[in-house]
């Protein structure tokens, strides 16, 4: 399908983009800059490079069926992006050029964790589980996002920039938002559009054998 290499294509141009683009400097400065790096590596290239490898040969989901676990890969993201957002561990990240390779390329990992655990492999047979691990990851994401958003003092060491306007609290809200906004929403619609693929097959008469 054509489609498929098309969604690869875009995968790896957002993660150029990213990588490559203004975002790790901005990303030094503002915690704006962070979390936007962040929801385009898990909630915009992990997805597309998911479906652009589902089904293929570099789809491990149907090979490794425990790892790809919906729910396990959900907890793993979990505790990835939980941990990164410590303020020592974000620190370095943003301080230490290695870890700060590090933090992004376990972003990745964990995205595609999570979207091939739900769309690769054979679909059909644990689109349930993948709806679950989709739905958990938006709440986990979500409550991230709110307690970043609602917190009333600063939690990381960003200064900021004198053309941003931004104090460093108000930098770390909007980063919550953003979370909130793109981190959380994308695995929803991702679960969503797996639960509507289970609706329809059900009320297809041509799946009932």
């Amino acid at each position: 399908m054509i489609w498929r290499p098309l969604s690869l294509t875009l995968g790896l141009v957002t993660l150029a983009a990213v990588w490559l683009g203004p975002l790790p400097a901005m990303a030094d400065r503002l915690f704006v800059g962070h979390m936007l790096m962040h929801v385009m590596v898990v909630a915009v290239a992990a997805p597309l490079l998911a479906i652009g490898v589902a089904g293929g040969r570099l789809d491990l989901s149907a090979r490794l069926p425990l790892l790809f676990s919906p729910i396990l890969a959900s907890v793993m993201e979990l505790f990835v992006v939980w941990a990164w957002h410590m303020p020592a561990l974000h620190h370095a990240a943003r301080t230490s050029t290695w870890a700060g390779l590090l933090e992004q390329g376990s972003y990745l990992v964990v995205g595609l964790l999570v979207w091939l655990a739900a769309f690769g492999g054979v679909r059909s047979r644990r689109a349930l589980a993948g709806i679950a691990g989709l739905l958990l990851t938006s709440m986990h994401m979500t409550l991230l996002g709110v307690l970043l958003a609602m917190s009333n003092r600063p939690l990381f060491e960003h200064t900021g920039s004198g053309l941003s306007g931004l104090s460093p609290l108000e930098d770390q809200q909007m980063g919550g938002v953003i979370m909130l906004a793109f981190g959380g929403s994308a695995y929803l619609i991702g679960g969503l559009y797996l639960l509507f693929g289970v609706l329809h097959e059900r009320h297809d008469p041509r799946s009932v054998s």
